[in-house]
């Protein structure tokens, strides 16, 4: 697989948790609280502007679920390996409202996530 393209997303981010399978894998399923190993790319709603990716460092990140963001926590589970699924992640299942401390306090992130393993 190759580093997914997101496209500038219209209209106004959703207030919701919103999850779409690009590509539905076939492999072992990822359970909530579970260790899950992926490929990412996650960039700003209104922007588009790209903040994070695990393709530019040249490598897949592992991560225990539970100490994830609310949106992945819930956007994860049920995705099987060999799976990309992309997550449109409201402020609240993210980093929180706007001045939270964090950069992208108050943003509506959009992230395309490749399973590897789980």
């Amino acid at each position: 697989m190759e580093k997914p393209q997101i496209e500038a997303q219209s209209g106004p981010a959703p207030e919701d948790l919103v999850i779409e399978d690009i590509i539905v894998g076939e492999g072992a399923e990822a359970n909530p609280g579970g260790v899950v190993e992926v490929h990412y790319v996650g960039v700003d709603f209104e922007t588009g502007e790209e903040f994070d990716s695990s393709w530019d460092r040249g490598q897949s990140t592992q991560f225990p679920l539970n100490g994830l963001i609310a949106g992945w926590q819930e956007g994860i589970p049920g995705m099987r390996v060999g799976g990309r699924r992309k997550l449109t992640i409201p402020p609240e299942a993210a980093y929180g409202p706007e001045g939270s401390g964090h950069p992208l306090s108050g943003r509506t992130l959009i992230f395309v996530i490749d399973l590897l393993s789980a």
